[in-house]
């Protein structure tokens, strides 16, 4: 891998993360239509902690209230958040073990993540629509953590996207639309923790050249950048500009796979 490719593939990851967009099917898709060679999981493993540094930086005291709370307040407001995020990150992390081979596999077919970009830009669309949006940070409920924790597990299928399916599902539990988003961004703390951690067992020194160091860079910079717009975007704006978006991706995947035929 060149250094451009690792910052290409760095702001694609740090846009891709905290955009309902779906970082997983741009990092299969992007490869695939300029046919780069695979970047491989060392790479995997500076995508991830670029976008994990950018949540940590961009909500660094609210974590850290949260987990003050948690540990020595846990009937407080944040002290029961702490514990809702907690529980939330648990289908996703359990069905990111479990089909951790077909997410590598079966799941990177161009078609199927066309199919995906489009079914969850749809639904996207309908829970934007269809949400009451009346509800903030302090009516988050244990059920409303299972919820968006249990939607979140389908995102281990490229196309679906983490922060979609969890903006979705907060949506359909009728938070404001900024709301499900802080929401989803802070459960993504542990589960890009996670896969960082899980990965880097098989990580040399020697792996950790330029490429790697720019990918880390790219991705949390972008990641930091893209936090920020979707929390101030979200105040005013819909999700509608990312159904378009990824609608006319899957138009553009289904006819390069045709073309190439």
């Amino acid at each position: 891998m060149n250094v451009i490719q690792a910052v290409i593939l760095g702001l694609v990851q740090g846009l891709g993360e905290f955009l309902p967009i779906s970082s997983s099917a741009h990092l299969v898709l992007l490869p695939w239509f300029f046919r780069w060679p695979d970047p491989g999981l060392t790479f995997d493993v500076a995508l991830h902690l670029g976008t994990l540094i950018a949540v940590i930086l961009y909500f660094w005291r609210d974590l850290l209230e949260l987990v003050v709370c948690g540990l020595f307040q846990p009937r407080s407001r944040d002290g029961r958040l702490f514990y809702y995020l907690l529980v939330a990150s648990v289908p996703g992390a359990l069905f990111g073990y479990l089909l951790e081979d077909q997410a590598a596999t079966v799941f990177r077919s161009p078609l199927l993540i066309a199919a995906t970009l489009t079914l969850m830009g749809l639904g996207l669309w309908w829970a934007d629509r269809a949400g009451r949006k009346s509800r903030s940070m302090d009516d988050i409920t244990l059920m409303d953590g299972i919820i968006v924790g249990l939607s979140q597990a389908l995102a281990i299928i490229p196309g679906v996207s983490r922060s979609g399916i969890t903006m979705s599902a907060g949506l359909l539990t009728g938070m404001r639309r900024e709301t499900a988003a802080r929401f989803s961004f802070l459960m993504s703390v542990p589960i890009i923790a996670g896969a960082a951690l899980l990965q880097l067992k098989d990580l040399t020194p020697a792996a950790v050249n330029t490429p790697f160091i720019l990918g880390v860079v790219t991705s949390a910079v972008v990641g930091f950048l893209a936090i920020k717009f979707m929390l101030r975007y979200l105040r005013h704006g819909s999700y509608l500009l990312f159904t378009w978006y990824r609608i006319l991706l899957a138009l553009l995947v289904v006819m390069v796979f045709y073309w190439r035929r």
